[in-house]
């Protein structure tokens, strides 16, 4: 009878540790799945966290020289307006502001002031901490790149993301929001104003409205850090722009370009003195 039952029950030990090792197993490989998972998300998030989060004002800028819309001297920020800037919100602002003129100057080809915009920008990233991206090395791919139009949005690109990079790492980023802020509303600036009746530029409507989908990103990832006084208020200072984009549909009309065009001035005028 003993060795009735031990024939019965070892052959169900044996079966129940197999499932239990089995499902032992079966566990593991999902934890070891999740593990996996959440690792490559926090890299995901890491690598979204520290890129530039839109198009650069060198994208913008690009779309208008192959518009062939001439370059209009004057309508960028002066470099010497540097001096006006003191607190670090300000010069986060105004180096985004920079960057956009800096593209402007650059795809222009106007090779004379280039280097006075790479002055004012590494005085601004001097006193941000952040000299080591706007050195000489920068203004040498530039000058080599004058006739490639392609490269240098690469070279600009690539500043744009090293800054948003460096303040990010250094736990900055609402100052990051504010160079990419500034950047927005001085390509956005120089875009209405290509000539005096933007609106009768062909393609320029194409352009202001595939700008829409960067305001509202930019909007969407201020809001984590809508506690922040600084960006609370530059993104508050925003709202004519987000009205006027809210009641625009998929094109544009003379009204809306110089609608956009008059909120842009306003929004501009609070940042660059």
């Amino acid at each position: 009878m003993k060795k009735i039952i031990a024939g019965v029950i070892l052959p169900l030990l044996m079966i129940s540790f197999t499932c239990l090792a089995s499902c032992k197993d079966k566990a593991t490989r999902k934890q070891q799945k999740k593990v996996e998972l959440d690792q490559k998300k926090t890299i995901e998030n890491e690598i979204e966290k520290n890129v530039y989060p839109l198009p650069t004002s060198a994208d913008v800028i690009k779309m208008l020289t192959e518009l062939e819309v001439a370059y209009i001297a004057g309508i960028s920020n002066p470099p010497e307006n540097v001096k006006n800037y003191f607190s670090s919100t300000e010069r986060a602002i105004n180096l985004g502001v920079y960057g956009a003129d800096l593209s402007y100057v650059s795809l222009y080809n106007i090779q004379q002031e280039v280097e006075l915009y790479l002055e004012g920008i590494r005085e601004l990233s001097n006193l941000l901490s952040m000299s080591k991206i706007y050195n000489e090395e920068l203004y040498n791919n530039i000058k080599m790149n004058f006739d490639n139009k392609n490269e240098l949005v690469k070279i600009l690109t690539s500043a744009f993301n090293d800054t948003y990079l460096f303040l990010n790492e250094n736990d900055q980023q609402p100052l990051a929001l504010l160079v990419v802020g500034g950047a927005w509303v001085e390509g956005m600036y120089l875009t209405t104003h290509v000539s005096e009746a933007a609106y009768q530029v062909a393609g320029i409507s194409r352009v202001l409205l595939e700008q829409k989908k960067s305001f509202e990103l930019f909007l969407e990832i201020t809001q984590p850090y809508s506690n922040d006084p600084f960006v609370s208020d530059f993104v508050k200072k925003l709202d004519p722009i987000k009205k006027v984009y809210e009641g625009l549909s998929t094109s544009l009309t003379e009204q809306n370009i110089k609608d956009l065009t008059k909120v842009i001035v306003d929004v501009r005028n609070q940042i660059v003195q």
